[in-house]
């Protein structure tokens, strides 16, 4: 039958994967698009061959990504960043059509941060957009990465777009350190 998709998205610092594993210790399938990709990209040779041909062929070696060297290469070339984004969105696209399509689950969850820019926003039923209060975000972000506040100010900041078609069916859950998460979560699942 397939599974149903709907997306947890926000910045860095918004408490995403805290929902994420809520919904995990409730028995929901959710799928973590950052630890897939990497997974996808230590494994898939076609997209190691993709890299090595429309990217740079010293990021790779052998079977291995070298991943330093692309991270030099992509973050200071911009193009080169969105034939790397171009390539493993759409392998992490198909992964999730395949998982969801293979789901005994009415509901599949994805977590990611760049919804709208992968094209995930085309392929969810609804985005729970996960959100806080900037300073609250910085104190996580600086508590978890153990950075400084400004660094944790630019990352949030690298992160900020602007989305001209938002997704139609976009709810708000509010992770502030003051609301409570639970309620919002239960909330939004009897919905679905």
């Amino acid at each position: 039958m397939g599974a149903r998709i709907i997306a947890i998205t926000g910045g860095i610092g918004a408490g995403k994967s805290v929902v994420s594993r809520m919904l995990t210790a409730m028995g929901h399938d959710v799928y973590d698009c950052d630890s897939r990709a990497k997974a996808l990209m230590d494994n898939s040779g076609e997209i190691k061959r993709r890299i090595a041909e429309e990217i740079a062929a010293e990021a790779v070696d052998g079977d291995k990504i070298l991943r330093p060297v692309l991270a030099e290469i992509v973050f200071n070339n911009p193009d080169k960043l969105l034939i790397l984004n171009s390539i493993v969105h759409q392998y992490v696209r198909e992964d999730i059509a395949r998982e969801a399509a293979g789901s005994d689950a009415p509901v599949m969850f994805i977590e990611t941060a760049i919804l709208y820019e992968s094209g995930l926003d085309r392929m969810v039923s609804q985005v729970w957009d996960v959100t806080a209060p900037e300073p609250v975000r910085i104190e996580r972000v600086v508590a978890r990465n153990g950075c400084t506040a400004d660094h944790a100010r630019a990352r949030i900041e690298s992160q900020r777009i602007v989305v001209e078609n938002p997704h139609h069916a976009v709810h708000t859950i509010v992770n502030d350190n003051i609301t409570p998460l639970l309620p919002q979560v239960l909330h939004l699942l009897g919905g679905i």
